[in-house]
């Protein structure tokens, strides 16, 4: 039996469940100026995915690599849920 699709799967299920909260902290703590984070991230990552012979390896590279750059859209929707206040805001923070 061949496991690497499983493997890959479940992967990158918990890879999208790291990225929803991840997504959540950053915009709490540094609102949606921390795009660019996600975006040097998501090339590095892309980048690495070239770049890696192992086929694994390289399909996970790319699956983070893209939940960094999917996150940035995710980031300016985070903004305005909390605009509407369905998640908190910072207390310690200035919004617009």
């Amino acid at each position: 039996m061949n496991f690497t699709g499983l493997l890959i799967g479940v992967a990158t299920f918990l890879c999208i469940g790291l990225f929803h909260p991840l997504v959540i902290k950053a915009e709490y703590y540094f609102g949606v100026k921390s795009w660019w984070a996600f975006l040097l991230g998501g090339l590095a990552f892309l980048a690495g995915s070239l770049l890696v012979e192992k086929v694994e390896v390289s399909v996970l590279l790319g699956v983070v690599a893209f939940s960094s750059f999917w996150s940035i859209l995710e980031l300016f929707k985070q903004k305005e849920r909390v605009r509407k206040g369905w998640f908190p805001k910072n207390p310690k923070r200035k919004y617009d």
